[in-house]
């Protein structure tokens, strides 16, 4: 059954349907028109959220009006995953990770969407890398704008589901200051999630394999599996996932991925700094040849002088960075307890991510 909202505010249409897949119904929610000329955004939240407590703070925000008022929204919900969702039989087998990405196109083609750029976080993350490594190039366009993206595996579940979720999705330091955070989400967790639901969503989470991508290397096989696809990696500096995110950056092509490391900011950027992330996520679109007049603040980022190199080419600056020492990156936010040196460069290195680059490009801000 299809529910249609409309959204004043932006003028958009909002239709609200249960998708049909090869592996059962997903929720879904599509704002705006499709386009022929214009991808769309396709997003897919991570585990103990629905699109409402992952997107909405950043969706909602002002200086994302510019954005919904031009590409129209997609937002995916894994199944039993939606606000007020019924128990899942008993029968149900729910979906592994790899077959939730193999239900995409179903929602994609349902929708009429040619060509997406994928918004994900935590496990939505990895459901639409693992539909981007699948995919064939007849298929879809499909840019990658991560969020949390490479969570390391969860070995234990020692706590209550909420508590378990709670140290996934936020950095000791936001649990032990940011006490109305955690108590808002504890409370979602809680009280409009279905608790049934939620754990078998993670328990499919908890047993993903590797996505097994691999950096291709100059003059080596170019065959490789990996992303093909424009790639951005965000994470805040004070995540629990943010080592891994960046391991998962020294996995993929250099010349299309561009890792973003967020100071001050916690396991959900979105939610801690969304004027920041709505920024660089107009300079990664801009990247693509979209929304040229979007108005820009112009923010400023930092990266490591020590473990980077620098080149401007042209008059807009171009970031051109070496990977980092260990595989690391220092944020702003910490120069001062590190006593490390940082030299000031453009946003304008995100909206390169799309260029002919040579290394790949790891920015802090």
């Amino acid at each position: 059954k299809q529910r249609v909202h409309h959204r004043p505010q932006n003028c958009c249409l909002t239709a609200e349907e249960h998708v049909e897949t090869q592996y059962g119904k997903v929720h879904c929610i599509m704002t705006g028109t499709p386009r022929a000329n214009r991808p769309a955004i396709l997003t897919f939240h991570d585990v103990g959220l629905n699109h409402k407590s992952c997107f909405e703070p950043l969706f909602k925000h002002e200086d994302m009006q510019e954005i919904i008022r031009r590409l129209p929204i997609c937002h995916v919900e894994a199944p039993g995953q939606h606000e007020g969702a019924k128990t899942l039989p008993t029968a149900y087998s729910y979906p592994t990770m790899d077959q939730l990405s193999e239900a995409l196109p179903s929602v994609l083609k349902h929708f009429g969407l040619n060509s997406v750029i994928g918004l994900g976080v935590g496990a939505g993350a990895y459901i639409l890398a693992r539909f981007a490594v699948s995919k064939t190039p007849s298929q879809f366009d499909i840019y990658i704008y991560y969020i949390e993206s490479c969570r390391e595996s969860i070995t234990e579940w020692t706590h209550t589901l909420p508590d378990t979720i709670i140290t996934q999705l936020f950095g000791k330091e936001e649990i032990q200051n940011n006490h109305d955070l955690i108590a808002t989400y504890r409370h979602h967790i809680t009280t409009t999630m279905n608790q049934s639901n939620v754990s078998q969503f993670f328990r499919s989470y908890k047993q993903r394999t590797a996505l097994e991508v691999e950096r291709p290397i100059p003059g080596g096989n170019v065959n490789v599996r990996t992303l093909k696809c424009s790639t951005l990696l965000v994470a805040g500096d004070n995540s629990p996932a943010v080592e891994a995110v960046v391991d998962c950056n020294a996995k993929l092509n250099p010349t299309k991925t561009t890792l973003l490391k967020m100071a001050d900011c916690g396991g959900l950027p979105q939610v801690d700094q969304p004027a920041k992330l709505t920024e660089a996520f107009k300079y990664f679109i801009q990247g693509m040849g979209y929304l040229s007049s979007a108005s820009m603040t112009r923010l400023r980022s930092r990266t490591t002088s020590s473990s980077s190199l620098m080149s401007f080419d042209g008059p807009r600056s171009r970031a051109h960075t070496n990977e980092l020492q260990h595989g690391r990156t220092q944020s702003v936010g910490t120069e001062e307890k590190r006593g490390r040196s940082h030299t000031d460069i453009s946003m304008d290195s995100i909206s390169n991510v799309n260029q002919n680059m040579s290394k790949s490009t790891e920015v802090a801000c």
